[in-house]
């Protein structure tokens, strides 16, 4: 049964892997101290002693909270940048970009990033950093092409194992840019990294892993990945998920069973999934239980009280042929809508019951009412409630009204002759006695 689907489609917020992503994770490492000491054991131009100790006076500025101080610092710096090396020219640039960020001034970052991976002597691994920061940086700013192109440039650089944050940041900006097969495929092996070594994924990346597989139209794999998930990490929310993508996979009985488990546990909180619940029962035979999950609903005021849910409480008890619970539902249901449908499905409940007078009553009202889908319905009840209550002449006159609808013209027919039948039996058995 195919129901709730929109909760499986992710906006670009509920998607982000580095949702938080901190100043370090982000930013390359900028300790000058050991930038000092890496000119001494790598092929770099030195990292001169007056350079450094104002690289480190700007550091100590922006630490303690004087940003403006320390970019001027680096501002004066910068006015002798013709005199520096390559390396004091990165480190320079470096610095700026972590100044910037710290700002949030994300364009002014990636800015002086870049300025720093163009210079040519600097060592690898600060290349290499830096490059992976300017993909996350590019991310967080919204510019998932650059984020692409940056990850491509570091995977260039690289020459150790990847690990799985290049995927989850690649899969990311695919998906933000719709390409998702191609994101799929970079998830999908981050995922099997993690799981190569006995580690649980983390928990967005399957919810990635899941919007991929839904936005390309692979409900089989939803399905896999959502049971993954209710396993992991046992959320309400992939309960009623998963509970969904069975229905819409066609596998009812999986549906009802997870769904029923939820409600057990207390998953079924909201509007649409108490809904949900009512409406899986009642595709599955439990009508009963589609009508007290729906009660049930309007009495803790999760569900509104509309003529719409009114209804299906009614409908859903007549199919438990419990028609005494259905009245009440549909009286309700009519006091709240301008037509007479209600007042029609009450006749015909009535008659079910035989309280033949409710019938008429009911009949009657709902042809004063209008504004009914069949009409001649109203007619054939009311004449079947005349005919028990032997009103033959009022039950040939409505049969009559019923016989000018084509839909129910040959049914009223019949019943015309049979009443007229039933009629002269009568007179001829009154007679008879006399």
């Amino acid at each position: 049964m195919k129901l709730i689907k929109n909760a499986l489609a992710l906006s670009a917020a509920a998607l982000a892997i580095n949702a938080s992503i901190s100043l370090v994770s982000l930013v390359p490492e900028v300790s000058f101290s050991s930038a000092y000491a890496a000119t001494k054991t790598k092929r770099v131009p030195a990292l001169r002693e007056k350079v450094y100790s104002q690289l480190a006076r700007a550091q100590k500025l922006a630490d303690d909270g004087n940003v403006q101080e320390g970019l001027e610092v680096l501002d004066s710096i910068k006015e002798r940048s013709s005199s520096m090396n390559s390396y004091e020219v990165a480190m320079m640039h470096n610095f700026y970009g972590f100044i910037y960020y710290n700002e949030n001034e994300l364009s002014k970052a990636i800015a002086s990033f870049e300025k720093v991976v163009a210079e040519e002597a600097i060592p690898e691994s600060l290349k290499l950093s830096t490059t992976f920061s300017l993909a996350q940086l590019a991310m967080a700013n919204g510019d998932y092409e650059k984020t692409v192109v940056y990850l491509d440039n570091w995977k260039a650089l690289n020459t150790q194992p990847i690990k799985s944050n290049y995927y989850t940041l690649k899969a990311q900006a695919l998906y933000q840019n719709k390409s998702y097969k191609d994101a799929l495929e970079n998830i999908n092996v981050a995922i099997s990294l993690s799981e190569s070594k006995n580690e649980v994924p983390k928990e967005n990346w399957l919810v990635l892993q899941r919007a991929l597989y839904y936005s390309l139209n692979q409900p089989e794999n939803v399905v896999a990945t959502l049971e993954k998930m209710v396993q992991l990490f046992d959320k309400p929310q992939y309960w009623i998920q998963l509970g969904g993508m069975y229905g819409e996979v066609g596998d009812e009985k999986k549906q009802l069973a997870i769904l029923e488990t939820a409600k057990q546990r207390g998953f079924i909180k909201t509007k649409s999934e108490v809904l949900q619940l009512a409406q899986v029962y009642l595709y599955n035979g439990l009508p009963f239980k589609a009508a007290q999950t729906l009660k049930q609903g309007i009495d803790s005021k999760v569900i509104d009280n509309s003529e719409k849910n009114l209804s299906f409480i009614a409908e859903a008890y007549v199919q438990a042929k419990d028609d005494e619970k259905s009245i009440a539902f549909f009286k309700e249901a009519d006091k709240l809508a301008s037509h007479g449908k209600f007042q029609q499905r009450l006749a015909e409940v009535y008659i079910n019951m035989e309280h033949y007078n409710e019938a008429a009553d009911a009949a009657r009202a709902a042809l004063d009412k209008g504004g009914l889908t069949f009409e001649s319905n109203a007619y054939v009840a009311l004449g079947m409630a005349q005919y028990n209550l032997e009103n033959f002449d009022a039950s040939i006159l409505a049969f009559e009204q019923a016989e000018k609808h084509k839909k129910s013209a040959r049914l009223a027919k019949q019943w015309i002759k049979y009443v007229q039948n039933e009629k002269l039996h009568k007179l001829s058995l009154k007679q008879a006695v006399l």
